[in-house]
């Protein structure tokens, strides 16, 4: 996969998003569509805030327990994936969900992908099974 930062890949239509869900046993409601489809075409990396500050725009007296709990239902689904920052009170949701890196852009704080295949990464660690490795580096994104 190429990664361009800062740019979103192609969305899921309502009806894709409306399949996925069915096929993971979840009940496309209007409110988990109109999250997914903003948590997959628009935003990068949100918050659960950010999210809940869409909805009450575009999606007038949706509840922040509404926010959390379709957020918590797409993770499970495997449309997104919970990054939670051992220093942060929250976590972001990214939409690709295939194994990457980030980016965190110290003058904006804005999380771009990195593609794994731009890093060489080993370890050597005895007795321990590696499920993932999470690797987010902070720069400054210099413009060309």
């Amino acid at each position: 996969m190429g990664y361009t930062l800062g740019l979103k890949r192609s969305c899921l239509t309502s009806e894709e998003i409306e399949r996925r869900l069915a096929d993971a046993g979840v009940h496309a409601t209007a409110q988990r569509i109109a999250i997914a489809r903003y948590v997959l075409c628009e935003a990068d990396h949100p918050t659960a805030d950010q999210v809940k500050s869409w909805a009450d725009k575009n999606f007038p007296k949706m509840s922040m327990a509404t926010v959390y709990n379709t957020l918590k239902i797409l993770v499970a689904a495997g449309l997104l994936k919970k990054i939670a920052f051992p220093h942060l009170n929250e976590a972001v949701y990214d939409d690709n969900i295939t194994a990457h890196y980030h980016l965190i852009d110290e003058k904006t704080g804005r999380m771009s992908d990195l593609d794994p295949a731009d890093f060489k990464v080993t370890a050597n660690l005895k007795g321990v099974r590696i499920k993932e490795i999470e690797i987010f580096i902070k720069g400054r994104r210099e413009l060309s």
